[in-house]
């Protein structure tokens, strides 16, 4: 049996982070084509797009959830592609013990039906990508007219109590970044269930080619508005991961993610990623050293766990 001692320092990287949040990719598939979608990193720095031939198993879920509970993770995240795509999702969350916090990231085009049953099976909260809240300029982003789907959603996964649910906004120059204070002021008249998450551009590995360049490089853009939202903020707390800080501005609860050259970020980081085709990610930002778990089970399922968390090293440093 797995001592304390060992489970931690299987966890616990040469830098001295320690993993406490897993984020699982369950499908590359996705029914958007968001203009700036790092697809979790898959692949050659690139996505499949394919649901069914690579992916893992839920049994192979399952079993990677509990291993990672069993040495300590309390944090578990469900990711895609989109995962409200996968028809064995609600078994998967089924699957995750009940004093896990267990959250799901979705594009929310689906979210409407089936947030009662994601709260019903076990689901904590959700995340939403929403990077406009007009129509054109959402279809210029993700390529569909699902704009009315993805605002519904929202209202029913507040109704179901998958909250707080967080709005992830990513900031694009000359594209959406007018629409700030829309954002706010919709995150204000729903109360602190709610939360705005403004996010940098990840310009980086070739994710952002396809773009308007007037689009790129929006670090400088990020940080202002960071430091506006401190100027106008009643209250301020630093979150543990990534020592991301959230804002309360006039009522709107506002965490900005800056993880662009920013060694702050990549030193306070205790996330592993597990890609959808059964792959330990060490690091977003890096290829090449990822640790496959497939056909691993107990013992074995471990020490990959352990060498990928070895792996790890801070992307950006002082």
């Amino acid at each position: 049996m797995t001592t304390e001692r060992t489970a931690s320092d299987i966890l616990t990287d040469t830098y001295n982070r320690k993993i406490s949040n897993v984020r699982i990719a369950l499908t590359s598939a996705c029914d958007l084509r968001c203009i700036y979608c790092h697809r979790e990193g898959e692949g050659d720095n690139g996505c499949t797009r394919d649901e069914h031939t690579s992916q893992m198993t839920k049994e192979e879920i399952s079993e990677l959830i509990n291993v990672f509970v069993e040495l300590g993770v309390r944090t578990i995240k469900l990711t895609g592609g989109e995962p409200l795509l996968r028809p064995d999702l609600l078994d998967i969350i089924r699957s995750i013990p009940p004093n896990i916090e267990s959250s799901l990231t979705t594009n929310g085009t689906h979210l409407a039906e089936l947030a009662p049953q994601l709260k019903a099976a076990g689901l904590s909260r959700v995340n939403v990508s929403l990077d406009s809240m007009n129509r054109e300029t959402y279809k210029k982003i993700t390529g569909k007219d699902r704009l009315k789907n993805v605002l519904d959603g929202i209202d029913a996964a507040l109704a179901a109590g998958l909250t707080p649910v967080k709005l992830n906004m990513v900031v694009l120059k000359g594209m959406n970044d007018h629409e700030i204070d829309d954002f706010l002021a919709y995150v204000r008249a729903r109360g602190k269930n709610l939360i705005l998450q403004i996010i940098e551009l990840m310009d980086i590995n070739g994710w952002t080619d396809d773009m308007d360049p007037v689009t790129h490089g929006n670090a400088e853009q990020v940080a202002n508005l960071e430091k506006e939202f401190a100027k106008h903020s009643s209250q301020v707390t630093t979150r543990h991961m990534h020592h991301r800080r959230k804002y309360l501005v006039d009522g709107a609860l506002v965490e900005v993610v800056r993880p662009m050259h920013n060694p702050e970020f990549c030193a306070n980081c205790n996330r592993l990623r597990v890609t959808s085709d059964g792959l330990l990610k060490p690091c977003l930002l890096k290829t090449g050293n990822e640790v496959s778990i497939r056909g691993l089970h107990g013992d074995e399922l471990k020490a990959a766990i352990g060498a990928a968390v070895k792996k790890r090293s801070p992307y950006f440093t002082a």
